[in-house]
């Protein structure tokens, strides 16, 4: 028998794991799994290889992500110069007031170098963009400031009358003097130019500290440390003329090396961020012009969500021929209103009741093809593809009518069903989408027939055959333009005016 029968775990201190918390630690194990799986040896040569590879990144680049990447190197390699030049300036005059502070007097031949590469800097941003602002010149001038940093640090001396040896001013310096240099070429946002001066300065370092320690017959290291060395003996090996520190030196250029390997990674990581940004704007660019083109070919009342649609199928507004719904709507009596009011009023009033029509339009997937004066015509099921396009045309007709009598208007509509013919037309420097065929024809005879009717919404027998519940027959009527009589068919919704005496009741089939 268990001594802690009926004691909870918890009082214990043991851990209860739910189920939660047995997957969070599935979670966290599979998590390792992968990391650990990223460090093996064919899985770290892999990534190396996708890091090396992502040099060539401009050579997939479109001509205009390309011309706007040159100029962003260029950019970054003016402010580089601008950068390396004040550099220069402050670092001669700090050169210069801090011998004279220390009772040193600075050299001719010091201040005339210095002087010297500050005048370099302001030349080579003279060139930037010129006929001499050649591939390599980049390559030279970054290869140059970086040797004659090493250079001054071999013949520079402290000081007039100094007798300090030349290989302690260069172990006091230190390769960090370098880093700033690599820093600024990665301004330039050139990766390749990085690892150059990163290879240069390693180079020009180790050169530098071979030529200071050429005359040293005795060179001493820190292999030439005795073993648990007391504190005399450390100072009388740092401070011998002899001491080299062959190993520093060697952790010096490996820093170095390590250094410009990063920034390149950085500068790559950067290059594609700033590419990606260009196709973005390009792609914005892009949609911006295909929604101009769409409001010019359909109108300025073409809701955002319809011309997103049609940028993505720019295919929509060239010719075709597809089965849809038309509908004219045009509003009764409209002469009498205009004449009672004012320009300006009658247009805003139609504006704004416009604006309404054209979201219960675009809400059912319908297009305002144009604007009639006081009407409209719209398409269903081209340019923009939607199902059951008769049945959308009657409910946006039902719409409409509710919507004009809140504006106190009395609407005519006719809607047609078939093949419609539908296109681009016009000249080059403009054009209009526009709709043809019989059944747009047949559509305006039904609106025209609905005056003489005296209804709101007439249609023929494919639309009535959709919602036959709501239908009421108005017989055979002869429409102008075609042949023989066609059935048409009055819509009557629920709760509205019901046919009156002699009106056939009969639905369609």
């Amino acid at each position: 028998m268990s001594l802690y029968r009926g004691v909870c775990p918890r009082a214990m201190g043991c851990s209860v794991l739910g189920q939660g918390d047995r997957d969070d630690r599935a979670v966290n194990v599979a998590r390792r799994r992968r990391w650990l799986m990223q460090w093996r040896p064919k899985n770290a040569l892999r990534l190396l290889g996708r890091s090396l590879g992502s040099f060539s990144t401009a050579a997939a680049l479109d001509e205009h992500a390309a011309f706007r990447v040159a100029r962003a190197e260029q950019r970054g390699l003016q402010l580089a110069i601008i950068c390396r030049t004040i550099a220069f300036a402050l670092a001669g005059a700090y050169y210069v007031a801090s011998l004279l502070l220390s009772d040193f007097s600075p050299t001719i031949k010091g201040v005339g170098l210095i002087a010297a590469l500050t005048l370099v800097g302001v030349v080579h941003f003279a060139m930037i963009g010129t006929r001499w602002d050649t591939v390599w010149l980049k390559y030279v001038m970054s290869a140059f400031d970086i040797l004659a940093i090493c250079a001054l640090v071999v013949v520079l001396p402290l000081g007039v009358d100094g007798d300090v040896p030349q290989s302690y001013i260069y172990i006091s310096v230190t390769a960090h003097v370098l880093m700033p240099f690599i820093a600024l070429a990665a301004l330039s946002l050139s990766p390749s130019l990085v690892l150059f001066a990163g290879a240069v300065a390693a180079a020009g370092w180790w050169g530098a500290f071979m030529l200071v320690t050429w005359g040293i017959e005795n060179p001493l290291s820190w292999a030439n440390l005795p073993a648990n060395p007391t504190a005399a003996e450390y100072e009388a090996l740092v401070f011998s003329p002899d001491f080299i520190g062959r190993g520093t030196r060697l952790i010096e250029i490996l820093s170095l090396i390590i250094v410009s390997a990063v920034l390149s990674l950085t500068v790559v990581r950067a290059r594609r961020i700033f590419v990606a940004q260009v196709h973005a704007q390009d792609q914005r660019e892009e949609e911006r012009e295909a929604r101009a083109r769409i409001f010019q070919q359909l109108g300025r009342f073409v809701p955002a969500s319809v011309a997103d649609r049609l940028i993505d199928d720019p295919s929509a507004l060239e010719p075709n021929l597809r089965d849809g719904a038309v509908l004219v709507m045009d509003i009764r009596d409209f002469t009498a209103y205009a004449e009672s009011r004012g320009p300006a009023d009658v247009i805003a009033d139609l504006n704004r009741f416009f604006a309404v029509c054209a979201d219960e339009v675009s809400e059912r997937d319908g297009v305002i093809i144009s604007f009639t004066g006081d009407g409209l015509l719209a398409t269903f099921n081209t340019p923009i593809r939607t199902g059951a396009p008769e049945k959308a045309a009657l409910l946006t007709a039902q719409a409409l009518v509710e919507c004009g009598k809140d504006f106190g208007f009395f609407l005519r509509i006719g809607i047609a069903a078939g093949s419609i013919a539908a296109g681009s037309v016009g000249s080059t420097q403009r054009q209009a989408f526009t709709v043809y065929g019989d059944t747009v024809n047949r559509a305006a005879r039904l609106e025209a027939l609905a005056k003489e009717l005296d209804v709101q919404i007439l249609v023929d027998q494919t639309v009535a055959d959709v919602m036959p519940d709501a239908m009421v027959s108005r017989g055979d009527q002869t429409i102008r333009g075609f042949t023989g009589n066609v059935p048409v068919w009055e819509v009557v919704f629920a709760g509205e005016v019901q046919p009156a005496a002699g009106q056939s009741e009969k639905r369609p089939r």
